[in-house]
């Protein structure tokens, strides 16, 4: 059995199969027989975790087994309390309603890299980084948390699932590292 981790850049497809004009998880895992254990946009950079078990694969990406994800999420502004509590509580996002989650300011990470392309600055707005623990993953959905609360997302960096985390193992783009079982 594999537990692949993969610190996905930014813009590239989370599948294997070829996407015309992008890049896809084919162009960084020449490793036969494994699969995502969950997506992640293109839009967004971080951690996947791939393997060739379907078991595993299925209980890492299946919501009914909860497993926690940490998004290290980069917002225009500088929200206030009543905002980081509205974030972490249910929240009406139209077609369904979030489930509580865990919210904190946070400095900018050391562990993190410059992106490429770099994230558009307005020097008449500040930003801030935020560490957002979900236990769900619709699509987009940090993204359209931080927007309903005033403060849309400008970088999205998943970077934990479970117990694997960028922090402790500090991969660069594109990089990945294979864990003992």
């Amino acid at each position: 059995m594999k537990l692949i981790l993969f610190n996905k850049p930014f813009q590239v497809m989370s599948q294997f199969s070829p996407q015309a004009g992008r890049e896809t998880l084919a162009d960084y895992l020449q490793i036969p027989d494994i699969y995502p254990a969950g997506r992640l946009d293109a839009d967004s950079e971080g951690l996947m975790l791939l393997t060739d078990d379907g078991r595993l694969q299925h209980q890492i990406s299946h919501p009914k087994h909860k497993e926690a994800k940490t998004y290290t999420v980069q917002v225009e502004g500088v929200p206030d309390e009543q905002a980081l509590l509205r974030l972490s509580q249910p929240l009406d996002l139209r077609d369904f309603v979030t489930q509580p989650c865990k919210v904190e300011q946070i400095e900018e990470p050391a562990w993190l890299w410059p992106r490429d392309p770099p994230v558009r600055k307005r020097l008449s707005i500040p930003t801030s980084w935020l560490a957002i623990t979900i236990k769900e993953g619709k699509n987009r959905q940090v993204r359209r948390m931080t927007a309903a609360v005033g403060f849309p997302t400008l970088r999205l960096i998943r970077s934990a699932i479970g117990p694997c985390s960028l922090a402790s193992h500090p991969l660069r783009p594109g990089e990945w590292v294979q864990l003992p079982m």
